[in-house]
């Protein structure tokens, strides 16, 4: 299907699946177009699995109280009503991965029909219609399997899956391959850097403090909530240091931090999906360093005014999630880092454990 019944010309960054508001981009629409025919310049995925980002489970699973019929629901509707996954709170959604089923003629991404893929770009962007009612998801895991189409733009990305790595290991690293990529840029922008990751034994932490290390980081810290946290990326040993604090605490963040190192880190990285972290992660840095936000819980309000109250002279930064090669670089670090992989696979498994 080549020849979607409408005469709007087709945008690379996907104007013309903008329904409502008219003259915004697709992000940031109310409502995209998500009918399977294609512009010329587009691919259609059959998808077989939805990951939800972090912070949108979260509240999505704490606005139901843990109630995976109703967090199913919920997704659903979201889906149904906007034509993709946006979740209308958190405003983020999440990737997929998939098998190209069509491709236009013009399509500059590269892929072939038959090509199992995963996007790299949010849900809250994709044009998203869910054929099974997802009724093999429970709704109690950010791992979504279902029957459903998506729609990839001109300068949409997509990377082949591994063949190396089960799919659900691969889903899991590439929703996150931002982080690393983005924290070694800028941990190679100081020689002998003190890189404190909050919330490190997680997914994008993790996978932070190898790319920390990679980039010639001299000390790593992992700020973990608990002692269960603390013992699994102990035993990971992707950090020099690990320290328990609440994060959303900045003085119990900024003593833990400063004990280890003291006048701060010189970059420090934010990858939990819980909001009000802002002000210990930046007392935690030193002055002149950075404070990378790789969080879609966070409030760039509360951190610039934060900042500002505090007379912090330092570089925050907004991730992103695109780096140039950075789901090769993230899928590197778990091949050549065998603690990273044992936590990877640790996590998917008590995820599947608690599913059942």
């Amino acid at each position: 299907m080549t020849d979607p019944a409408t005469s709007r010309p087709s945008d690379p960054v996907g104007l013309h699946r903008v329904l409502e508001p008219s003259g915004v981009l697709p992000q940031a629409a109310w409502r995209l177009d998500d009918r399977p025919g294609l512009w010329a310049d587009e691919v259609r995925v059959r998808v077989e699995r939805l990951n939800l980002d972090a912070a949108s489970f979260r509240q999505l699973e704490e606005a139901h109280d843990g109630d995976g019929d109703r967090v199913r629901a919920a997704v659903l509707g979201i889906v149904e009503q906007r034509g993709k996954m946006h979740n209308p709170v958190t405003g983020s959604g999440g990737m997929l991965i998939g098998t190209v089923e069509e491709v236009g003629p013009e399509s500059p991404l590269g892929l072939a029909v038959g090509d199992r893929i995963a996007t790299l770009v949010s849900l809250s962007l994709t044009p998203l219609r869910i054929h099974d009612g997802l009724a093999r998801w429970d709704g109690r895991s950010e791992q979504v399997p279902c029957d459903a189409h998506a729609i990839l733009f001109g300068r949409s990305i997509a990377a082949p899956l591994p063949e190396d790595l089960p799919a659900e290991l691969a889903l899991a690293v590439m929703d996150v391959c931002g982080a690393p990529a983005l924290t070694g840029r800028v941990v190679g922008r100081y020689e002998g850097a003190t890189v404190a990751v909050v919330g490190g034994a997680g997914k994008s932490g993790s996978l932070a403090l190898a790319a920390a290390r990679e980039a010639g980081a001299a000390t790593t810290i992992g700020v973990v909530p608990h002692d269960d946290e603390a013992a699994l990326l102990t035993e990971a040993g992707l950090a020099d240091h690990v320290v328990v604090a609440d994060a959303t605490d900045p003085v119990a963040l900024r003593t833990a931090v400063h004990e280890v190192a003291p006048g701060g880190a010189h970059v420090t990285v934010v990858c939990v999906d819980v909001p009000g972290c802002e002000g210990g992660a930046i007392l935690a840095t030193r002055e002149g360093g950075t404070v990378v936000f790789f969080s879609m819980a966070t409030s760039f309000t509360a951190a610039a005014l934060g900042a500002e109250g505090l007379a912090a002279d330092v570089t925050m930064l907004v991730g992103n999630g695109y780096v140039p090669g950075h789901a090769d670089q993230a899928l590197s670090l778990l091949r050549s880092h065998d603690g990273l992989r044992a936590l990877f696979d640790r996590r998917i498994a008590r995820e599947t454990a608690e599913v059942r």
